[in-house]
């Protein structure tokens, strides 16, 4: 073949190509749709069933009426008021009980009972209400007596029904105590558990299973496990109740289980911590952990919640009845002037008790300073509930220095290491036995 031909070749194949490359302008396609897409948010709505009677002997009987509900504070969800109970002409032996059952709509949930007292009055006194406080406190105190002297406990209950007859059993206990005490502990957070479980830890516990509706065909539908509140002013209760009124508040709140470990507390209002670390060589079994102070400002106290969060095992742990080897002090700055005005103190005298004194500038164990160490003031309340000891302060004595004040909390193990010291509001890190801390800050009176 010549050259002339095989370029000829070369070009008609060139050509042949090029053709056929003009020639594919249309692709081959095709569409697909996924069209009508939606997210929608779930809800939580939180309704409680309420079924309460009080006994007032010959005096009073009351009832709340069958099918009582709250839905936003209000009974029946409507626009009316929040449910109140009010009792008066209050005697030694009248008693009172309430049943809360749950149902969470859509979502299971973690509950926490918040609350706390709203008013310990006196309201003057009459002569014989007179005399038995001038012999118990040597005068007439500012706060009433009422709610030191009530009982009131909080446990875990169910409804079973046989022979069509409701009954409510009374299974394991939350709290209990007088009721100074029980509105402390819930102003500082009670955890509840979904299966009734009083020993249930606090992170991960049992929720309350969510439900579709509140009613099934008018039928309560909710949670098994329920809240009862029982209350009683014993019959051993003198004179110095007379004239004397108390006014508190519960609430329950409901977070979603979801994505969430039951921890967060929604009943306080802010909280300390600092963590302490053991020596090397000390003889004594205790872990590291993390000492934290929650406080909750209430309209007639402000509630301090101590809890040290240690491992499994911690002789140590406010639980544990081998505590009493440790002690802590939470002293106040009324005047917010970089010196204490007293104290608030368990352990300080080597027994399982709450104790009070004044303090010249600094915390002290080691009374020398002719102070000395005393039971807690009228309108003071202290107490050990678990892993956790709450103080409440009433709020008027805090206010008396302006609109901020002091406080801190020191506490150390059997006189040995580890201390641990959360120091807030003034200059304190004069005192040697108090660390700094991140922490520190001046404390306003919500």
């Amino acid at each position: 073949m010549s050259r002339r031909k095989v370029l000829g070749g070369v070009g008609a194949i060139g050509l042949a190509s090029a053709g056929a490359g003009l020639g594919t302008t249309a692709y081959f396609n095709d569409t697909e749709s996924f069209s009508g897409n939606t997210l929608e948010a779930g809800s939580l709505d939180l309704f409680v069933h309420v079924d309460y009677s009080e006994d007032q002997g010959s005096y009073a009987q009351y009832s709340t009426p069958p099918g009582t509900f709250i839905d936003g504070n209000v009974v029946g969800g409507g626009d009316g008021e929040p449910l109140r109970i009010e009792v008066s002409d209050l005697k030694p032996g009248d008693s009172g009980e309430g049943e809360f059952c749950f149902s969470i709509v859509d979502n299971p949930a973690y509950l926490w009972m918040c609350g706390g007292l709203t008013q310990n009055a006196q309201n003057g006194t009459t002569e014989p209400e007179a005399e038995t406080l001038d012999e118990l406190y040597g005068s007439t105190p500012a706060n009433g007596q009422l709610a030191d002297a009530m009982t009131v406990s909080l446990s875990y209950c169910t409804t079973e029904e046989a022979d069509g007859e409701t009954t409510t059993v009374i299974g394991d206990e939350i709290v209990s105590g007088s009721l100074a005490e029980v509105m402390a502990m819930l102003a500082a957070g009670v955890p509840l558990s979904g299966d009734g479980d009083g020993d249930a830890p606090l992170a991960d516990r049992p929720v309350f299973e969510g439900v579709e509706q509140p009613f099934i065909d008018e039928e309560v539908n909710a949670a098994e496990t329920c809240v009862c509140f029982e209350w009683e002013v014993p019959t051993d209760v003198g004179n110095e109740i007379q004239t004397d009124s108390v006014m508190f508040d519960l609430e329950f709140y409901a977070e979603q289980a979801r994505h969430g470990d039951g921890t967060n507390n929604p009943c306080i209002d802010a909280s300390y911590s600092a963590d302490y670390v053991n020596p090397d060589g000390i003889t004594q079994p205790i872990p590291d952990g993390v000492a934290r102070v929650d406080v909750a400002y209430g309209e007639a106290n402000v509630v301090y919640g101590i809890t040290f969060d240690e491992p499994d095992g911690s002789q140590y742990s406010l639980a544990d009845p081998n505590f009493a080897n440790a002690n802590f002090s939470m002293p106040f700055d009324v005047e917010d002037d970089g010196g204490y005005d007293f104290q608030v103190a368990w352990n300080a005298e080597g027994n399982d008790a709450f104790r009070y004194s004044g303090v010249s500038s600094v915390p002290e164990w080691e009374k020398d300073d002719g102070t000395g160490w005393s039971a807690l003031p009228s309108g003071f309340t202290a107490v050990k509930s678990g892993s956790q000891a709450i103080i409440s302060v009433p709020r008027s004595l805090l206010e008396t220095g302006g609109a901020t004040y002091g406080f801190g909390f020191s506490a150390s193990a059997g006189g040995e290491q580890p201390s641990v010291s959360i120091p807030t509001g003034g200059p304190y890190s004069s005192n040697a036995n108090w660390t700094s801390s991140e922490n520190s800050q001046e404390e306003t009176v919500q």
